[in-house]
């Protein structure tokens, strides 16, 4: 209980909240890297997903590299890459990482949207003259939307928790007070900035899950549409219960 009531004590300090290396700068560090990684993985996964839901076609592929990716070690995947590329691209080294590593999720998410949704819906809109893009731009994504979301909120989750370990490789953020509190057996440090990537990744995921909500189509809500689609979501929502705890338990490492 002490530890805690230290932590939180080193937290509120005001001199953690002013100055070069305040929380504050931490915070927009960590979110620089984050942003930059998450727009290039949905880049990169949507197009693909929808490509692979809408034809049904490399879905054995997608999912196969999918769980590969999802296995590789976040730490030794950055170290790897940080040293193949040289320690003067750290920056690039660190974001390919965390895009790699947020791929799947994203992949994933928009490639079963688009299969949860129900092919009796799909046959009903060619069998009135849509197009196969209209199909897809009309129908598949608006109803499969609620499960892209949800595939980016896993990603960006990914994101936020494996960006702590930018602080190894020397490119600070919310890692830094992590792995300096370690280094100088500042322990409340430590687990102060712990609290505060927790906080960020709780902020975000609330912020997604609204998201999530408002993107179900109301004419579908509650619907057998929609228990397909919780029921696709499963796989996804699986993988962000330890996105958060693998990042800072691997700083903690």
């Amino acid at each position: 209980m002490n530890l805690f009531l230290d932590a939180f004590g080193w937290l509120f300090a005001p001199e953690q909240w002013t100055g070069a290396d305040s929380i504050p700068e931490r915070i927009g560090q960590h979110l620089f890297f984050t942003v930059i990684a998450f727009v290039i993985a949905s880049i990169i996964a949507i197009p693909l997903g929808y490509l692979i839901g809408h034809t049904g076609k490399g879905r054995e592929v997608a999912v196969a590299i999918s769980g590969a990716a999802r296995a590789l070690p976040s730490f030794g995947l950055i170290l790897l890459l940080v040293i193949l590329v040289g320690v003067l691209q750290i920056g690039p080294s660190v974001t390919a990482a965390l895009v790699i590593l947020a791929i799947p999720s994203i992949l994933a998410g928009a490639y079963a949207g688009l299969e949860s949704v129900d092919r009796r819906t799909i046959d009903a809109a060619r069998s009135v003259g849509m197009t196969e893009w209209q199909i897809l731009t009309k129908v598949e994504i608006p109803l499969g939307l609620p499960l892209l979301i949800s595939g980016l909120r896993s990603g960006l989750l990914q994101i936020v928790a494996t960006a702590t370990l930018a602080a190894y490789v020397g490119l600070g953020g919310l890692g830094f007070d992590i792995l300096q509190g370690i280094q100088t057996r500042n322990y409340p440090q430590t687990l102060g900035g712990a609290i505060v990537v927790v906080v960020l990744a709780l902020l975000l995921d609330a912020l997604f899950g609204l998201l999530e909500h408002f993107a179900v189509p109301k004419g579908v809500r509650g619907a057998r549409g929609g228990r397909i689609a919780s029921e696709a979501k499963a796989p996804i929502e699986a993988q962000k219960a330890g996105g958060v705890a693998q990042g800072v338990s691997a700083a903690g490492r």
